[in-house]
């Protein structure tokens, strides 16, 4: 049995971790689970944003290594302009998570802490759930994913601060973060988003209500939705699963992706 409690009891608080690749429908997942299932959500990314706001001590830091430039007229960080810095440069791009990621996590734990007993089911939407080594916040990990070809496209749409991104800018993007099946690897339940929305709904109210009885339509996978990870199948428990991730994730060909709003 692994470390991590596949359903927990009632006396204990389930914390799932949503996860999976830029662009590929976190966001649709997390708004369905507060909306339908009236869910507490904390995001990462919201958390993020309010890092870099004015008079933060992070936006301050950014703006004295990289100068005013990065600064909108109303003085707000210029997320477009700082993103194309982070993705052509892995060192700056850690250099920006050692100031952000910190700030996320004591987020995250104080509303947990805050939610301890109010909630019985918390999602925590978090895209670098490996790579920011936060797997240990949460003990359920939910990872959400699509076809490359639908990822790019997808990304092409998003507007950041007014632009889209043109395939190269979404690769890059995409490129910069942990592969998608490494992933799908240490999930408790994988949500295929290739299809439609009452598809993907359905996949998650299966995985809400029912995670043991839904069974793989992958079997080569073995990850999708209910099916049980067993400690065969990935790193036995939660500190072997973050050691699994290589130290230095520069010499590993997979430096992190910053967060989701510089994307």
């Amino acid at each position: 049995m692994s470390d991590r409690n596949w359903f927990p009891r009632v006396s204990q608080q389930r914390i799932i971790g949503l996860t999976g690749g830029v662009g590929m429908g976190k966001t649709t997942v997390s708004n369905y689970l507060a909306s339908a299932h009236h869910l507490p959500v904390l995001d990462a990314d919201i958390y993020a944003r309010d890092a870099v706001q004015p008079g933060e001590p992070v936006l301050q830091e950014i703006i004295e290594r990289y100068g005013p430039v990065l600064l909108l007229p109303d003085g707000h960080l210029d997320r477009m302009r700082l993103g194309e810095v982070v993705f052509n440069n892995p060192s700056e791009r850690i250099w920006l998570e050692q100031r952000i990621h910190p700030y996320v996590r004591h987020r995250i734990t104080t509303t947990l802490a805050n939610l301890a007993g109010q909630s019985p089911i918390v999602v925590v939407v978090i895209p670098l759930l490996f790579e920011a080594r936060m797997t240990d916040l949460v003990n359920e990990i939910w990872v959400v994913r699509c076809p490359l070809e639908q990822q790019i496209e997808r990304l092409m749409q998003r507007e950041v601060e007014g632009s889209h991104l043109n395939r190269q800018q979404a690769q890059t993007r995409i490129d910069s973060q942990m592969e998608i099946e490494r992933k799908v690897q240490r999930a408790d339940v994988v949500i295929e988003n290739a299809s439609n929305l009452e598809a993907l709904y359905r996949q998650v109210d299966a995985a809400l209500h029912h995670p043991a009885a839904v069974q793989s339509s992958h079997p080569k996978v073995g990850h999708e939705v209910g099916h049980r990870v067993e400690p065969s199948d990935r790193p036995h428990g939660t500190t072997q699963a973050i050691a699994s991730i290589p130290t230095n994730p520069i010499a590993s060909g997979h430096a992190p992706a910053s967060w989701q709003q510089f994307a």
